[in-house]
């Protein structure tokens, strides 16, 4: 009984959402509709869904699309990228770059060919992931960026997305393609202006190829009121460093998958993390870093802030495939609770099948040391004061890895706006 009401709630839920008019392969767009009549909204008895309930995702019912705002963003992080806007995942020319440089691809996938819309799915697969077949059957739009060989990149690409309105949903797709010998940065921001009860499904396909360098710098800053899941998946060939720094800074349930596949070998991967939560809050950080080949190392960073009634979790994976030797894999979760009612789970894992390794995780959770904000207020700092400059402190090495002064300067006028912290 309880399965059919969940694929109900399902069914109701794809009823009311547009299929895509992308041009996407037949074979994808077909897995994807099994996919979606075969499966039910992940529920607790799952074990990647243990501590996230979807519910309130699936009792969204879609509003039909509504005109889109040509309006000016307040949400430009750096105002000398190429930006990219898309609104309730609609792709925004007026307030998008046109002169794209030399050596570079850009286009929303409305614009793409077909060879060129032959890459998606290629590394996001759609069996038993209903978010990622839902992104597939009824997909908005959403990026297509490939850098050629031996490009290095002096400006920053920035993709800006947007929801407006009350019960929209966009289902948001981006490709990336770094080239052999390329060096690029790129910047996500996902961002609400008066929206309610939306739900932004973002997946996003990277490939860092032979000895490219490919940051990525994503900012999530959507309302209360407002839901996020994101997917990543990455391919590291050879040599390539691939470095993400996810910034969860609003939104009523946020869940991001970050799957990294390193394929090549002498690959260097580096996955950084804050997410800062008050009220009722919800995120859920999921990341795995599969090991395929020798001599390559990972360096994982998360830490967490929560306050009032909020939860976090964290399930981080570390794999080292048989053969995979000399690998250095190092993970680490740390949070502070605010309050007598936040929570947080934490689930860091390493499964080996090598035996010339150096791997290591660890989790952490406690509150603000007393003796410490003591110490601080003895020397005429308030407690409020001295708090907020725990929390800087305690966050401080995380945004240290941030490379991009804009990227910087725009979290931390967030963070006094919204928690009145000074950095």
């Amino acid at each position: 009984m309880n399965e059919i009401l969940q694929e109900n709630k399902l069914t109701a839920f794809i009823n009311n959402l547009s299929p895509t008019s992308l041009n996407f392969s037949n074979e994808l767009l077909q897995s994807a509709t099994i996919s979606l009549l075969t499966n039910d909204f992940p529920t607790t008895r799952k074990e990647a869904w243990k501590y996230t309930r979807v519910g309130r995702i699936a009792a969204i019912k879609a509003a039909p699309k509504s005109a889109i705002s040509s309006s000016p963003t307040p949400f430009t992080i750096d105002s000398n990228a190429l930006t990219f806007v898309f609104e309730n995942g609609e792709f925004i020319p007026s307030l998008s770059s046109a002169i794209i440089p030399k050596g570079i691809s850009i286009k929303s996938l409305s614009f793409c060919d077909a060879e060129e819309l032959s890459q998606i799915g290629k590394l996001a697969k759609v069996d038993g992931e209903i978010f990622t077949a839902m992104n597939v059957a009824y997909a908005n739009d959403g990026l297509f960026i490939k850098i050629a060989d031996h490009i290095i990149l002096e400006q920053s690409i920035q993709i800006t997305h947007i929801l407006r309105g009350k019960n929209n949903v966009s289902n948001f797709r981006n490709y990336i393609h770094a080239g052999k010998f390329s060096k690029a940065h790129i910047i996500q921001g996902y961002f609400s202006q008066n929206a309610t009860h939306c739900f932004s499904n973002v997946v996003t396909e990277i490939v860092t190829g032979e000895n490219a360098f490919l940051t990525i710098d994503k900012i999530q800053y959507e309302e209360m009121g407002n839901f996020h899941v994101a997917t990543e998946e990455v391919q590291q060939d050879k040599n390539s460093t691939f470095t993400i720094n996810t910034l969860t800074l609003d939104g009523t349930l946020v869940r991001n998958n970050l799957t990294i596949g390193v394929t090549g070998v002498n690959c260097t991967t580096n996955l950084n993390g804050v997410y800062l939560l008050k009220e009722n809050q919800h995120v859920d950080n999921h990341t795995i870093v599969d090991h395929c080949a020798p001599n390559c190392e990972s360096h994982e960073l998360y830490k967490g802030v929560i306050d009032d009634s909020a939860t976090a979790v964290f399930n981080g994976k570390v794999f080292v495939r048989k053969d995979s030797q000399k690998i250095n894999a190092f993970q680490s979760n740390a949070n502070v609770l605010l309050s007598d009612s936040a929570t947080m789970n934490s689930k860091p894992e390493l499964e080996i099948y090598a035996d010339d390794v150096k791997c290591s995780h660890g989790s952490t959770t406690g509150q603000l040391d007393d003796e410490a904000i003591f110490y601080l207020r003895a020397r005429g700092i308030s407690e409020k004061s001295a708090r907020h400059l725990m929390v800087s402190a305690f966050i401080g090495d995380v945004l240290g890895k941030i490379e991009n002064e804009k990227v910087l300067e725009f979290t931390h006028s967030i963070l006094k706006d919204r928690f009145g912290w000074e950095f």
